[in-house]
């Protein structure tokens, strides 16, 4: 791998958004021509999203510039797994073309990842913005409007308990595709090991945690883009949003079990995400699709009820333990 940083943007039908976004980037990366090159990959596009590239490309003629086009629409998920797939550089960060980026990022974000060689993750914060109201978003269990509040930037904490911290703050923020960057060879890893990652909503928390588990992480403290929510495709699409909560979520904290993270942690975020969950989204979902819904849910509750005794054991147990080591010390 000769280039240190892939900068890939999977797009559809979006030439004017992608226009801005290379235009965005054709600043930013003026210094770092040589550490890294540019992946777009286009879903099928029908507008002239080729043209926009084929106009950047020349114009960005320093630096590897990469075009693929789907011969069909593979869907959104699989065509961001075809950036962190392709990656030829030792990171891939891959972004949204409609994401705000400050131009300070490709900087900051070269920098640390040659300062810092067992990096395997780089979580950069960002704000959140309503799409309709304008009005500034963060999650409850975050005060003021930045989506990471571990702070992490000398790349020398445990790299598991950064994630978990992370994700039990906000699930929202280690899906975010734009403000990750995965060191390439563990997220292709990831990639190989769970072979079905692409058909679940929230395949992007298991890649993270996946690369958290084997390096160093780094979470920074300023903010360095924004996130517009209430846009993504699940969050519109009320059959998305069941799969989601009920099935996704689960799945991806068995697969983070199976790789490496405590049961203790994986089992407390399946119970919370029952806490969690819409009931409107339920409530539509049995009245609208009845029987998808009882099988969507079942497995849920059967999940959470199997999560809730294993708490329990293990909290017995290091009662137990402690009993017995208070009584040895006696």
């Amino acid at each position: 791998m000769d280039k240190l940083l892939t900068i890939a943007i999977p797009t559809f039908n979006r030439a004017e958004l992608l226009d801005k976004q290379l235009a965005w980037l054709a600043q930013a990366i003026k210094g770092f021509e040589a550490d890294c090159e540019i992946l777009v990959s286009d879903n099928c596009s029908t507008d002239n999203t080729q043209k926009v590239v084929e106009k950047w490309r020349s114009s960005l003629s320093s630096i590897t510039f990469n075009y693929n086009k789907n011969n069909e629409n593979i869907g959104v998920l699989k065509n961001v797994a075809y950036c962190l797939s392709a990656a030829t550089a030792q990171y891939v960060w891959t972004i949204g073309d409609d994401d705000p980026i400050q131009e300070r990022a490709v900087s900051y974000v070269v920098t640390k990842l040659k300062e810092h060689q067992n990096l395997s993750l780089l979580f950069l914060n960002f704000s959140g913005r309503n799409k309709i109201t304008g009005e500034a978003v963060h999650p409850p269990t975050i005060v003021g409007n930045r989506w990471f509040d571990a702070d992490s930037e000398d790349g020398c904490g445990d790299g598991k308990a950064i994630f978990e911290h992370c994700y039990e703050k906000s699930v929202g923020a280690v899906i975010f595709l734009t403000a990750t960057v995965y060191r390439t060879d563990l997220v292709k890893r990831g990639l190989q090991i769970w072979k079905d990652a692409v058909n679940n909503w929230i395949f992007l928390a298991y890649l993270a945690g996946y690369c958290a588990a084997n390096g160093s992480v780094i979470v920074t403290k300023d903010i360095y883009l924004e996130c517009v929510v209430g846009v993504s495709y699940w969050q519109k699409d009320q059959k998305s949003a069941l799969l989601m909560q009920y099935k996704h979520i689960p799945e991806v904290l068995v697969k983070l079990e199976e790789n490496g993270y405590s049961k203790q942690f994986c089992r407390q975020m399946i119970v919370k995400n029952l806490k969690e969950v819409n009931l409107r989204v339920l409530l539509g979902g049995f009245r609208r699709w009845p029987l998808y819904t009882i099988k969507t849910v079942i497995p849920f509750l059967t999940l959470i009820g199997v999560s809730a005794f294993e708490l329990m054991t293990l909290k017995n147990f290091k009662s137990d333990e402690s009993l017995r080591s208070t009584t040895q010390e006696v």
